[in-house]
C-alpha cells in the first residue's frame, strides 16, 4: 500500500466540494494507503487544467468532459446535480427572452456547464467571460446589462438587487423532465488498477459528510465566502444529495443528453465517449 500515488484532488473553494471531502481532510476514514492533496481552484481554471491533465482527480464542468475525455474518465459520484434548479441569469431590470438574447451576459466560463446550458435555451448569445465571483459586482456596477450566477450566487442574487430572468434548471427539467447536471468528478486514466478503489475510498467520503453532517458543515463554513450558515447549508443540501453518491439512472440519462444536445450544436471538439469508472 506504501506506494499508493500521491493523489492531487482539484475542487471549487466551495461549501458543497469542502462538505465531500471533509472526511479526507479530517482523517475520518481509510484512505487505503492513497494520500491526498487538496487543490482549490474555480471552475474554470479545473476545466483548463484538466485538458492539461494536471490532477490525478479534479471536479470539472461536464461541459469540460469532452475536452479532456481522453485523459480522464468520470467517477460514478461527486456530481453536482439540480432537479428544477440551477445557475440563474439575472439581470438588474426585468428582461423577456427575447431582450435577453440582444444583450451581452457575463459567464462564469467558456467551459462551465452554466455556459452551455445558457447557449442551449438562448441559442447563440454575446457573452464575456468572468470570474464568477465578480458577476454580482459587475451587474449591480451598471457595467453589464445580464449574468449568469453559480454557487452561492444562485441564493443570494436577489440581496443585491438583481432579478431572476431565467432558471436554466427550471428551463432544463420542462424541456427535458430531468434534473440538470452540473459539475462532475474525474479521475485520471493513467492511475490504471488504482481507480476502482480510488473511487471507493472518495465515495466514502461524500457519505461520512452525509452521515455527520454537522462536522462537515463546520469545516464546510470555512470555504462559505462569508456566506450565512442557513444559506451555505441550503446549497450544499441542494447538491450533496442521492444523486451526488449515485447518478442512477436518472442521472446518467441527464448527463447522455446534456452532451447529446451540446454534441448537437457542435459545442464540443470531438464526438463525446461517454465511461464511467466501474
Amino acid at each position: 500500500m506504501s506506494d499508493r500515488p500521491i493523489i492531487r484532488l482539484g475542487h471549487s473553494p466551495d461549501p458543497d466540494d469542502a462538505f465531500m471531502f471533509w472526511a479526507l481532510a479530517a482523517g475520518a476514514i481509510d484512505t487505503r494507503g492513497f494520500h491526498f492533496e487538496q487543490v482549490l481552484q474555480d471552475i474554470q481554471t479545473l476545466n483548463e487544467w484538466a485538458v492539461e491533465g494536471r490532477l490525478e482527480v479534479t471536479a470539472i464542468s461536464l461541459h469540460a468532459y469532452p475536452f479532456v475525455q481522453d485523459r480522464y474518465a468520470l467517477l460514478p459520484h461527486g456530481a453536482s446535480i439540480g432537479s428544477g434548479y440551477g445557475p440563474v441569469v439575472v439581470a438588474r431590470e426585468a428582461l423577456s427572452l427575447e431582450e435577453l438574447r440582444d444583450v451581452e451576459i457575463l459567464v462564469p466560463g467558456a467551459m462551465t456547464t452554466a455556459f452551455l446550458a445558457t447557449r442551449l435555451a438562448l441559442g447563440e448569445f454575446r457573452f464575456r467571460v468572468l470570474p464568477f465571483d465578480r458577476i454580482v459586482d459587475e451587474l449591480t456596477s451598471g457595467r453589464a446589462e445580464a449574468g449568469v450566477v453559480i454557487h452561492e450566487g444562485q441564493l443570494t442574487y436577489e440581496e443585491a438587487g438583481l432579478r431572476k430572468v431565467l432558471d436554466l434548471g427550471e428551463w432544463w427539467l420542462l424541456e427535458t423532465g430531468l434534473p440538470l447536471p452540473l459539475g462532475v468528478n474525474v479521475a485520471r486514466r493513467d492511475l490504471g488498477d488504482a481507480l476502482p478503489e480510488l473511487s471507493a475510498v472518495l465515495l466514502e467520503s461524500i457519505q461520512a459528510g452525509l452521515d455527520n453532517r454537522r462536522e462537515a458543515m463546520r469545516y464546510a463554513m470555512r470555504f462559505g465566502r462569508g456566506v450565512e450558515l442557513a444559506v451555505a447549508d441550503r446549497f450544499v443540501g441542494m447538491y450533496v444529495n442521492e444523486l451526488t453518491c449515485d447518478y442512477g439512472d436518472e442521472g446518467r440519462q441527464a448527463v447522455e443528453e446534456l452532451l447529446r444536445r451540446g454534441d448537437e450544436i457542435g459545442a464540443f471538439p470531438t464526438p463525446v465517449r461517454l465511461d464511467f469508472i466501474a
